[in-house]
């Protein structure tokens, strides 16, 4: 189950991050995961939900949007979107990496982020000097 290590990275990312703010409280982690990182939904929040306790991330929510694959030609220059095996073996529809126009091996132009989009705090009241 790599989404544990992964989601302990974003969440000492995002951490790192917020220490430049004067943060009370985050209520939103935006995250996109694309669909060639095979991480799973489920276990991501999962893994948030336990690894953010005790963390400015406690109780905040995680979202969790989705990038296509999308591919790239060498040969015949389509780019788009990859054709798609549906066996059940897989349990899903899975992208193939050859090309749908010529069959030739193409390259993974999109798919493969997992990146953290934004994140919604709420600031600290920052007494006035005067």
């Amino acid at each position: 189950m790599h989404e544990v290590s992964v989601m302990s990275s974003i969440i000492e990312s995002v951490l790192e991050e917020l220490k430049k703010y004067n943060v009370e409280k985050v209520e939103e982690v935006h995250l996109t995961i694309g669909e060639m990182t095979f991480l799973g939904e489920d276990q991501l929040s999962f893994a948030f939900e336990i690894l953010s306790k005790g963390t400015l991330l406690e109780g905040s929510q995680l979202i969790i949007g989705h990038e296509d694959a999308e591919v790239k030609c060498r040969s015949c220059q389509y780019q788009g979107a990859p054709d798609r095996l549906d066996d059940e073996i897989y349990h899903s529809s899975m992208p193939t990496l050859n090309c749908p126009k010529c069959g030739r091996g193409v390259e993974l132009t999109k798919g493969k982020s997992c990146l953290v989009r934004s994140v919604k705090v709420v600031e600290a009241d920052v007494p006035v000097q005067g």
